[in-house]
């Protein structure tokens, strides 16, 4: 009973002490590459688009053909950008 009792707190021991290193190691990691990032250009955003509700109803319209037809994979893809620029209707 002691034996396993004694196991038992150096293994515990042991967790606490790698946890308490790599907590180190990741604290100097994020300090030293905090200055790189300050100096680094500023990137600029992408814009995003809102879908209005018409673009939703003939992105809708599409696939519901798409699926009428059976298509999947890049020939889904194609037909419903083709569908998309045609403003919902099938070529």
């Amino acid at each position: 009973m002691r034996i396993a009792s004694v196991l038992t707190s150096i293994a515990l021991a042991g967790f606490i002490a790698t946890g308490a290193a790599a907590a180190a190691t990741t604290a100097a990691t994020t300090t030293t590459t905090a200055p790189a990032a300050t100096t680094a250009v500023p990137v600029k955003k992408a814009k995003t688009t809102a879908m209005t509700p018409e673009k939703t109803a003939i992105s809708k319209q599409c696939s519901a053909l798409a699926d009428a037809q059976k298509l999947h994979g890049k020939a889904r893809e194609k037909f419903r950008a083709d569908c998309k620029k045609n403003g919902g209707k099938a070529t």
